[in-house]
């Protein structure tokens, strides 16, 4: 009887934690449609709430204001980028995995665009970082391997020895940034649409191919 009683207050527990895993969801979704259809600072705690048919207070269960629940987004954005660059810890040269890390950066962008803009283009406030260092530790994951990449890169010959690691890699990002909002906003149209891509990604590899000393 007791274990019954277990098996039953485990079988309880469980549903009431997949079920505020599916609130936080529903949450976290509406939270970024509005971000995106609204801007950040015309999105509030009530507008989300209405958008899911509950109250506020609803919301304030699981996340303390709208800042925190930009920071949630971010961070699964960025885990999601991380979890597509996994296959580069396979690839042993350092510039061939430079070359495919910028592939794989576009190939995100494209493939998420909505992402993509909540993680670098949509104006929003960066102080919820300074207070959540441990969350946003994925975000810097990508930008980290980036820079050993790059160190690598360095010590394979292929860049200079005197190389700043932090300015090169802010650099490679920089560029990869611009490309992809040049794309996501239509900014290439004058290489007609059936050729954009292929220039994006031509552009991309002359980039990184000019860094190179070899």
């Amino acid at each position: 009887m007791f274990a019954l009683f277990i098996m039953i207050e485990m079988g309880i527990s469980e549903r009431k934690e997949r079920e505020r895993e599916e609130m936080r969801a529903l949450i976290l979704e509406a939270a970024k449609h509005l971000f995106l259809e609204h801007g950040y600072a015309k999105t509030s705690i009530r507008g989300i709430a209405d958008r899911i048919e509950y109250s506020p207070a609803t919301i304030y269960l699981y996340y303390k204001d709208k800042k925190e629940l930009m920071l949630a987004l971010q961070v699964e954005a960025f885990g999601k980028m991380n979890a597509s660059f996994g296959e580069l810890l396979a690839i042993a040269d350092p510039f061939a995995r430079l070359q495919r890390m910028g592939e794989l950066y576009i190939s995100f962008a494209l493939e998420n665009p909505q992402l993509y803009d909540l993680m670098f283009m949509l104006e929003a406030p960066m102080e919820a970082l300074e207070c959540q260092q441990d969350s946003w530790l994925n975000g810097m994951q990508s930008f980290d391997f980036l820079k050993q990449s790059i160190w690598d890169c360095v010590e394979a010959g292929y860049f200079e020895e005197s190389a700043d690691i932090d300015a090169l890699a802010l650099t490679v990002w920089s560029y990869m940034h611009g490309l992809v909002s040049l794309y996501l906003k239509g900014r290439m149209v004058i290489f007609g649409e059936d050729s954009q891509l292929d220039r994006l990604r031509e552009s991309q590899r002359n980039f990184i191919d000019l860094l190179s000393k070899k």
